[in-house]
């Protein structure tokens, strides 16, 4: 079964329990709804804890998280620098056009015009729409905005994507 990442446990809250989490999903309201099952990987560890989230707020930056027969600071000092994990039949469909991060990472690029650009090797959030870092096989890396005018066509069956290369892009 494959795990994807939704969060890093970065510390504990307070005594009763609670983790500060640092998200790593865009849905957090719903990965880390109270009554969802989450795998817990500690450092070094082969297979999950599986937890159910009791409590969930949000503090500054970080989500708080208590966990189901974990009351205490004790019970989850063990669990910092974990990750939270779902299983891959946990994700849920997306709207379309919209796609998870495992799906894109490993792609390759090419232009509508059918020459290879490279292969998608890291995803940048920046707030107003996804980068692309794509690498060439000989080069340096691309950075390809996600945005409708650049890319025309995604099919991750092929693991295959097509953009217009506009003016400046690949420079």
């Amino acid at each position: 079964m494959e795990w994807f990442n939704v969060g890093k446990i970065v510390n504990t809250h307070g005594i009763r329990g609670e983790v500060r989490v640092m998200s790593r999903t865009d849905f957090p309201e719903e990965r880390f709804a109270i009554g969802n099952k989450l795998g817990l990987f500690t450092a070094g560890a082969k297979k999950p804890i599986m937890v159910k989230v009791a409590s969930h707020r949000t503090h500054k930056n970080f989500n708080l998280l208590s966990f189901e027969g974990y009351p205490t600071i004790n019970d989850v000092e063990p669990f910092k620098e974990g990750y939270l994990k779902i299983a891959e039949h946990d994700l849920g469909d997306l709207e379309e056009g919209a796609f998870y991060h495992h799906e894109i990472l490993g792609c390759q690029v090419f232009s509508v015009e059918g020459e290879e650009i490279g292969e998608v090797t890291e995803i940048l959030e920046t707030g107003a729409n996804d980068v692309w870092e794509v690498t060439p096989a000989k080069g340096k890396k691309h950075y390809i905005p996600y945005i409708e005018d650049v890319v025309k066509d995604v099919d991750i069956d092929e693991k295959k994507i097509t953009i217009d290369v506009l003016d400046g892009l690949l420079s």
